[in-house]
């Protein structure tokens, strides 16, 4: 990882700075294994799409850049996770299904079975007919009334 600032303009934008090398205004981070390791491999990129640093741990960087990441990570992802399927309309497709999560209750519908993802050994992610992308990070982690909806559908 190189030596580099990052701070934010009067419009919010990030702005990138190192020794010897030209500010940058916009850059974005970009993690690389979202879902399975968000905290590792984070890039971050100019606004022509050119890499300017790599990091390999969030946990490395000084708290203010550390701080500073994590909210422009948060604003730009929306993947709310699954914490309880609470109801399931009808178990064929398309489906309406009322769930708990990270972020408030939601409602998602599911189109077709197609559109549940299995990601690693207990990872699913489910999109929904608005294009809405849920996160199931741990499958023995719901409750048993959750995986025996969830059931019914993989």
């Amino acid at each position: 990882m190189s030596n580099f600032q990052l701070t934010r303009n009067a419009f919010g934008k990030l702005i990138y700075s190192a020794p010897g090398e030209e500010v940058q205004e916009g850059v974005v981070p970009v993690r690389s294994f979202p879902i399975a390791a968000p905290d590792i491999g984070i890039a971050i990129v100019s606004p022509d799409g050119h890499e300017l640093a790599w990091i390999e741990k969030l946990s490395d960087l000084p708290d203010a850049t550390r701080l500073l990441l994590e909210e422009e990570l948060a604003s730009r992802e929306f993947l709310p996770e699954i914490k309880q399927i609470k109801r399931v309309s009808v178990f064929a497709s398309p489906s309406t299904w009322t769930l708990a999560t990270n972020r408030g209750d939601a409602t998602l519908v599911l189109k077709g079975e197609e559109d549940i993802r299995r990601i690693g050994e207990s990872a699913l992610i489910i999109a929904d007919t608005h294009g809405i992308q849920f996160l199931i990070r741990d499958l023995n982690k719901l409750d048993k009334a959750s995986r025996k909806l969830l059931d019914r559908f993989l």
